[in-house]
């Protein structure tokens, strides 16, 4: 049956297929989550696998080899969070000691008058006792909104630790089947070999693109942290590595985290420190952060990772609506998927020239080839690839 739709009908057709597909997505959370961060974590330890798998390594110990060192990054990344929390409600001053509340009262008011142009009487009186600021932290230190918080960081902590361990296994078992899982998806796409082989290559660049953002990403996050926390701690704030590990950690979300990850060694540099220091401090990071982004990034990612601006923050503003703070985690790494499937789909390359950032005119999209004259299975080289590999717990040559 054909119908004739006008283009508006199209348009609200479309429109109607994207809504219900974000609320599938936000039904279907407790199940797509964990999936795609487990799809992703198996992209980026598949060559790890195959490494170990061309030294006469077992395919099945080769995957659990991989996924023993995704679990040890996790633990310690964890550790260092986690025990990093005492140690800064220990820091924090005893502002129900009334001399110590005081002191510290005044050496902030000190601070503050020296940076403002202006009176801060207002805002911080001389006197403690009429400071409707000091009265808020008071209230906000209290130890039973800090147990109360360390309760919630527990409770947050607990279902990571549980979708961690999900994760995990799901990416254990994507890896062993992967092979297997790789030709019956392809077999998906109709019986014809060029219809395969053509699948084959789309879902092998996918797997690159995919691939490579969180690995550069981790790459670069960790030299990043290794450059703030050497700083940090020339600079003499409290919890230097800790406010470095979460650079690294936070900077995985573009924009958001790396504005939220300069907030707090900024305010320890100022607390505790000298306002020059914590504007030496700010200076600095924004100096090491627009290096990174502007500089650092293009070079080791390359221009068929870059995604313009507007997509990246339309991208996280759509995901953290979806899937919330997850959803900023994986925004990077969906849109390059996404990016990939449009450049090899015929007919959507507008769509991904829409999300790169090269300014000239796009180039005329390639003719779709000709599936019957596309050679055989047996003589596409990834097919050929998937297919020389032995079935899932059998090691190879």
């Amino acid at each position: 049956m054909q119908l004739n739709l006008t283009t508006a009908t199209r348009i609200g057709l479309n429109a109607l297929g994207a809504l219900g597909v974000a609320v599938a997505l936000r039904l279907g959370e407790s199940i797509f989550i964990p999936l795609t961060f487990a799809v992703l974590l198996a992209a980026i330890l598949w060559p790890i696998a195959e490494w170990f798998n061309r030294r006469r390594v077992p395919w099945s110990i080769a995957c659990m080899i991989a996924v023993s060192l995704l679990v040890v990054l996790f633990v310690v990344v964890t550790l260092g969070l986690t025990l990093a929390v005492p140690r800064i409600v220990a820091g924090l001053p005893n502002l129900q000691n009334s001399d110590v509340r005081n002191d510290e009262y005044a050496k902030f008011r000190q601070k503050m008058i020296r940076l403002s142009p202006t009176s801060v009487d207002a805002v911080l009186p001389e006197d403690p006792e009429e400071s409707q600021l000091l009265k808020t932290v008071e209230a906000a230190l209290k130890p039973e909104n800090i147990n109360r918080l360390l309760g919630l960081v527990g409770g947050y902590l607990g279902s990571y630790l549980l979708q961690t361990v999900l994760v995990i296994f799901i990416v254990l078992f994507l890896l062993v089947e992967g092979k297997m899982l790789t030709l019956r998806v392809v077999e998906i796409f109709g019986p014809s070999p060029g219809a395969q082989s053509r699948a084959v290559g789309v879902l092998s660049e996918i797997a690159n693109s995919v691939r490579s953002y969180p690995v550069w990403r981790t790459i670069v996050n960790a030299g990043l942290a290794i450059v703030l926390g050497v700083v940090y701690q020339a600079a003499g704030l409290r919890q230097a590595w800790t406010w470095a590990l979460l650079a690294a950690v936070l900077c995985y979300v573009p924009y958001i985290g790396t504005i939220l990850a300069g907030v707090p060694p900024v305010l320890d540099a100022f607390l505790f420190r000298e306002p020059q220091t914590a504007l030496g401090i700010l200076l600095f990071y924004v100096v090491v952060v627009t290096f990174e982004g502007y500089v650092i990034v293009p070079v080791v990612m390359g221009r068929s990772m870059s995604l313009n601006a507007t997509t990246v923050l339309l991208a996280c503003l759509f995901w953290d609506l979806v899937w919330g703070t997850p959803g900023l985690f994986l925004a990077m790494p969906l849109m390059a998927a996404l990016k990939a499937v449009c450049m090899n789909v015929p007919g959507w390359r507008p769509w991904a020239n829409l999300m790169g950032t090269e300014e000239g005119p796009a180039p005329p999209e390639p003719a779709p080839p000709d599936l019957d004259k596309t050679p055989l299975m047996d003589e596409a080289p990834l097919v050929k690839e998937f297919s020389a590999v032995p079935p899932p717990g059998e090691g190879s040559p």
